[in-house]
């Protein structure tokens, strides 16, 4: 049986627990899972930044209201997590965190697990996964966050919040531009779509399934095609 290119989007606030520190339970966990698997051809892993990357952040625009600097120091921030999974994954993953699709090209001859953070300023990880998913032709990508889906309005503010199932990709841009506003691509400004990743996801008609990584049985499932209706699902 042919095997599938795949990415997974690793949510930054993932890797961290109470008080900044490092959730080095779900790191592994989650490494493992994709370590034990054989069921892809190629991997890419795209690491956000997380609570760390936001502290960053926000001390940079209340002191310099640069946001380019802002932009930058996300990204760092971003590979240096990913770094964090290449030393757990060790030999199994590509020893280097690629800066461009023209290093990404590369690592991919090798047949090793690619992890990578962000690429450019203005660009979410999410649009980062997105990017390189069209890029080696995924099948899907697989989203893991700190909710089980997307919901009709934030979850963490309305108690009446309602999870999607599934969405098309205008359905998607449709609720995103109902609650967003200008600043969509701000750094360190947690949203799952920004307006670029939305691009992207409209051009490479790239199946899309958002779930949570704070429990990670289904995970584990989706991951080794066990379970297709993971978290929301979100094609055409």
């Amino acid at each position: 049986m042919e095997k599938n290119n795949i990415v997974l989007k690793i949510g930054g606030s993932l890797l961290f627990e109470q008080e900044n520190k490092i959730n080095s339970k779900r790191i592994i966990d989650i490494c493992e899972i994709i370590r034990n698997s054989y069921n892809y051809n190629t991997i890419i892993i795209v690491v956000g930044g997380g609570i760390i990357a936001r502290e960053y952040i926000n001390f940079i625009r209340k002191t310099t209201k640069n946001e380019a600097l802002s932009d930058i120091m996300g990204i760092n921030i971003s590979r240096i997590n990913a770094q964090l999974i290449i030393s757990y994954l060790g030999n199994k993953a590509y020893p280097i965190v690629p800066k461009s699709i023209e290093d990404l090209s590369c690592a991919v001859l090798t047949g090793r697990i690619i992890i990578m953070g962000g690429l450019q300023p203005g660009q979410s990880t999410t649009s980062v996964a997105l990017e390189v998913a069209e890029f080696i032709k995924a099948e899907k990508v697989l989203i893991l966050t700190n909710v089980d889906g997307i919901y009709d309005k934030d979850p963490k503010k309305n108690k009446d919040a309602k999870k999607i199932n599934r969405l098309n990709y205008d359905g998607l841009k449709n609720l995103i531009l109902a609650e967003s506003d200008n600043n969509q691509a701000a750094a360190g400004e947690y949203r799952i779509f920004d307006a670029v990743s939305l691009q992207i996801l409209k051009r490479s008609n790239i199946k899309v399934l958002i779930g949570s990584g704070l429990e990670l049985n289904n995970f584990k499932k989706c991951w080794n095609g066990e379970l297709e209706n993971f978290g929301t699902i979100i094609s055409d």
